[in-house]
């Protein structure tokens, strides 16, 4: 692990205040530019800050100082820290412990069968597991398929009942995202096609109503002349 400056511009300040290091020294030290450190000094940038002395922190030496003040070609030097910080792990699938992987494929059929919309990543993460065993589950082709029980992973303790519900929203928000906005509504072209075929019906029934209507009326009076 590489070792880091803590709180640079917190300790820019006390190197201002109390050493006679040149503008450039503290800047390399800190990993500020030289105008930062300036403006430090003239009461500019970091108002309000608390100077933090690197040498009660053990990350400089009075005699690292020392060297730089009489030297302003020196580059200051970081002490190597008395207290190694671990590094944090690479990001990757949940430990599981063992006492509880015997639990993992139950926990996965649970998710598969009550959550479909999960995809094999986000189930992956949630119990730590592999898509090939997601896969085999699902398709019950796992070696202990036929002695497998659903349960649930936050009461076995595998996730969180946080972390399950953050990735079945995110599910739930990329499956709706990708449904069609629906099939309620037309083409204008198929809509332009169907107006004036709805519209024919009641102009023909209009027309043969008219005929009836004039072919009753020719009817009496025909009859009214033979009466005669």
């Amino acid at each position: 692990m590489a070792n880091t400056l803590l709180m640079p511009k917190a300790t820019a300040v006390w190197l201002v205040d109390n050493t006679a290091l040149s503008f450039d020294q503290i800047a390399q030290f800190c990993g500020l530019h030289p105008l930062e450190v300036k403006a430090i000094a003239d009461g500019e940038s970091a108002q309000g800050i608390k100077g933090m002395d690197p040498i009660m922190t053990g990350q400089l030496t009075r005699e690292e100082i020392a060297r730089g003040e009489k030297d302003q070609n020196h580059r200051l030097k970081l002490s190597d820290p008395k207290v190694r910080v671990p590094e944090s792990k690479r990001k990757g699938p949940r430990y599981t412990p063992l006492s509880k992987r015997q639990d993992r494929p139950n926990a996965i059929l649970w998710l598969v069968r009550n959550h479909p919309e999960l995809k094999d990543a986000q189930i992956s993460r949630l119990v730590g597991t592999t898509k090939s065993t997601i896969e085999q589950i699902r398709e019950r082709k796992h070696w202990n398929a036929a002695n497998l029980v659903p349960m649930d992973p936050v009461m076995l303790g595998l996730t969180s009942q946080i972390d399950l519900d953050m990735e079945v929203n995110r599910a739930s928000r990329g499956r709706d995202q990708a449904q069609p906005a629906g099939d309620t509504l037309l083409p204008a072209s198929l809509t332009e096609r169907l107006t004036p075929e709805a519209a024919k019906p009641k102009d023909e029934d209009a027309e043969l109503d008219a005929n009836a209507v004039f072919a009753k009326l020719s009817a009496l009076k025909s009859t009214d002349n033979d009466e005669e």
